[in-house]
């Protein structure tokens, strides 16, 4: 969703999602998630409340990813935008779909924070102005649905972000000087 200002809130409000990290995506017993899960599965530890039942104790448990993790926000615009508050509890389909959307608004949402942080490097004129033009393929003028999130070309966009963030390296000695 459009902000007033251009702007899209990157920050992530648990309270608002579907807890849709603790079911659509898998992971593998390692040194960041303590069993296996796979991707639909709801995560043993998500209490009937939607929230963590071992939220205090993730780390100690052996779930630092569970802490890394970080949807930038998309979880609660899938779930209160594009979703209309629906939840996969109530509708186990919606799992699916809800998982594949947020996999895209997450990468979209990636590319909008790192665009943000390099709004902040001494640019060019034109390097604003591809930025400011790269940032609007990723804010629709309205609301995100789970049509556009399945037909925006996701890997084409990124890729697209990659390489303006790699013309833009030549800034990165302004940066350590001014460290100095």
């Amino acid at each position: 969703m459009k902000y007033s200002d251009g702007t899209i809130d990157l920050k992530a409000d648990c309270t608002r999602c579907a807890a849709l990290c603790c079911v659509v995506f898998a992971f593998d017993k390692s040194e960041s998630f303590a069993i296996d899960k796979a991707a639909g599965e709801i995560c043993p530890h998500l209490g009937a409340a939607g929230r963590c039942a071992v939220f205090q104790n993730r780390e100690r448990l052996g779930f630092p990813g569970c802490i890394a993790y970080d949807c930038h926000g998309a979880g609660q615009v899938i779930t209160q935008t594009v979703f209309r508050g629906q939840h996969w509890r109530d509708d186990a389909g919606l799992a699916t779909r809800m998982g594949a959307a947020l996999s895209v608004l997450r990468r979209i949402h990636e590319q909008l924070l790192l665009l943000e942080t390099a709004k902040r490097l001494p640019l060019t004129g034109t390097e604003r102005e591809r930025l400011t033009s790269l940032k609007e393929k990723f804010l629709p003028d309205s609301e995100w649905t789970e049509t556009d999130l399945s037909c925006f070309p996701i890997e084409e966009a990124t890729r697209e972000v990659g390489s303006f963030l790699k013309d833009l390296r030549h800034h990165a000695g302004c940066l350590s000087n001014a460290r100095r």
